[in-house]
C-alpha cells in the first residue's frame, strides 16, 4: 500500500491536533463510533502478538465516583510536594475529565499472558506494558480522527485502581481514559498554554 502526499499530510494533522483533553461535552458517543474505536485498538502492535491489554468500559456511576475520589486524594497528595508559584499553578490545572467525559475506560495489562508464548519478552518483560501503551496511543489517534478527544488520568494509585475494579491478580493497572467531544479546539498543549512546561524538541543524535 502506497499512501499519497495528501494522506501523509492528514496523518501529520491528526498527530498535531492530538491533545490530552480535560474539558468535555457530556453528549454520548454514538455506539457505531465506539465500535470503530474498539476495532482501531485491535490494530495496535504488540510483542509476540500477545495483545496483553484488557479494557473495562466504565458506565457505573459508583465506580466513576470511586475513581474520582481516588484521583482527588492523589491530586491533593501530589500537590503537597509543590511550593510557591508552582503550587499555585498546580492548583489551577484541570488534570482529569472524570466529571464530564461520556466514555471512560480502565485499561489493564496482563502480566504474563499465555498468548505469544513469551516471544520477544524474555529479556524485556516491560514490552508487555509498552504494547498496552501502543494500544492506548492507537486509540488516541483514532479518537482524534473521529473528532473526539481523549485524556489520560495518571494521578491515581495503581494498586487502588486494581482494588476498585476487582480485577484478577495478574492484571496490572495501566491507564484510565476519558473520552468525548472536546469543549474547545486548541493545538497548543494545555501545560504549555498554562506555562507549566513547554514542548521539548525531539532530537535524533548521531552515533
Amino acid at each position: 500500500m502506497e499512501f499519497s502526499p495528501e494522506q501523509s499530510a492528514t496523518l501529520l494533522e491528526i498527530l498535531r491536533w492530538r491533545r490530552d483533553v480535560r474539558h468535555f461535552h457530556p453528549d454520548p458517543i454514538p455506539e457505531p463510533v465506539v465500535e470503530r474505536l474498539r476495532q482501531a485498538m485491535e490494530m495496535a502492535p504488540s510483542v509476540g502478538n500477545a495483545r496483553p491489554w484488557r479494557v473495562l468500559r466504565v458506565k457505573s456511576p459508583d465506580l466513576r465516583a470511586r475513581v474520582g475520589a481516588e484521583f482527588e486524594r492523589c491530586r491533593a497528595a501530589a500537590g503537597a510536594g509543590y511550593t510557591g508559584a508552582q503550587a499555585s499553578a498546580y492548583g489551577e490545572l484541570k488534570l482529569a475529565g472524570i466529571d464530564r467525559a461520556p466514555e471512560q475506560l480502565a485499561v489493564f495489562t496482563v502480566k504474563d499472558p499465555a498468548e505469544g508464548a513469551g516471544l520477544g519478552r524474555q529479556t524485556m518483560p516491560e514490552t508487555l506494558r509498552q504494547s498496552t501503551a501502543m494500544a492506548v496511543y492507537t486509540l488516541w489517534l483514532a479518537a482524534r480522527a473521529e473528532n473526539l478527544g481523549l485524556g489520560m488520568v495518571s494521578i491515581v494509585d495503581p494498586a487502588e485502581m486494581e482494588r476498585i475494579f476487582e480485577v484478577p491478580e495478574d492484571w496490572e493497572f495501566s491507564a484510565y481514559l476519558c473520552l468525548g467531544r472536546p469543549e474547545f479546539e486548541d493545538d497548543l498543549p494545555l501545560l504549555h498554554r498554562k506555562g507549566w512546561q513547554e514542548n521539548i524538541p525531539t532530537t535524533w543524535e548521531l552515533r
